[in-house]
């Protein structure tokens, strides 16, 4: 089968062998798939990973344990854990400590034809939701998982720092809760489409002296750290979502002073995404900026590695 595939640090379009499954994993028919910013991040280094990339995607199980999935449209849930730990029990297969995530950890993702994935981490996109809107439904997942974490209410002045796909979605998702949200960004594009959602905007240069209850750290840069902090109020909360290579700097005493809470955010689970996007709440249109035939794969990663490109979609059915 056709692939993608990382290898000290340099991608490559491959031909290698269709995966085994196990007795409780399905095999899924690629049909299309995201590249995003933690792709781009893995080839500078990111977690060390090798092998083939991808983990946004959506495709049509070929293969499967319970027949009855076989030809159903899906995608799945990219943390694959051991079933077994307290973790596991909980729910928390994203937190189990022998995880393997697609295409990003000990796991060979969505990059190529096929994709061995556990059956019980495949979820059903219906009908109403196109394959293009279904390669959200990974980031959309991460966007609701704020949700899950923190409490935002009516009241609430939330700023997102960073205009890139992921805080994007992030403005979309959190607009729902009809709190006081803007976008600290850089595109002047990406800006003006925050605003035709009804979310201002604003750039780093027109921020006065306001302060927010609640900072999103969604911009893939370590800079975005500090501008997230001096955003803050005191006793304010910092939700980080930016994974990128390389160490963190920063102060810690203003964490102190201030009292701030600092909230990790990473995956989240696909069913409110799924339900959101079947509603037509979020729009993905609006973000995808090309899509490439499959065979068009490493020039597909030059575009999306350019500054200010949003979705860049591998399409796999040509």
């Amino acid at each position: 089968m056709r692939s993608v595939l990382l290898s000290q640090g340099a991608i490559q379009r491959l031909e290698v062998a269709r995966p085994m499954t196990s007795g409780k994993e399905a095999l899924v028919r690629v049909a299309m798939a995201g590249i995003c910013n933690t792709d781009l991040e893995l080839v500078k280094g990111y977690m060390g990973f090798e092998g083939i990339l991808g983990h946004e995607f959506v495709g049509v199980v070929a293969e499967a344990p319970e027949p009855r999935m076989i030809g159903l449209r899906v995608c799945g849930e990219i943390n694959f854990g051991c079933g077994q730990c307290h973790y596991c029990a909980q729910g928390l297969q994203r937190h189990c400590p022998t995880r393997r995530v697609l295409g990003i950890l000990n796991q060979n993702g969505a990059f190529a034809d096929y994709v061995a994935i556990p059956e019980t981490n495949l979820r059903v996109v219906p009908d109403s939701v196109s394959d293009r809107q279904a390669v959200f439904v990974e980031p959309l997942a991460a966007a609701f998982e704020i949700l899950a974490q923190v409490h935002i209410g009516p009241n609430d002045r939330v700023v997102v720092v960073g205009d890139g796909k992921l805080g994007l979605l992030i403005c979309q998702v959190l607009k729902l809760t009809g709190c006081d949200l803007c976008l600290l960004g850089k595109h002047p594009r990406k800006l003006g489409m925050a605003e035709t959602w009804g979310v201002r905007s604003r750039t780093q240069d027109s921020m006065s002296e306001e302060k927010f209850d609640l900072v999103v750290e969604a911009s893939g840069s370590a800079s975005g750290f500090q501008t997230a902090m001096a955003l803050l109020r005191p006793r304010g909360k910092l939700v980080l979502k930016s994974t990128y290579s390389g160490n963190l700097e920063f102060d810690a005493a203003p964490i102190v002073i201030h009292e701030i809470e600092i909230i990790g955010s990473r995956c989240g689970v696909f069913e409110p995404a799924i339900r959101a996007l079947a509603n037509g709440w979020i729009d993905t249109e609006s973000l995808i900026d090309a899509v490439f035939p499959f065979d068009e794969a490493l020039p597909a990663f030059d575009k999306a590695a350019q500054p200010g490109t949003l979705k860049i979609v591998l399409d796999l059915n040509v």
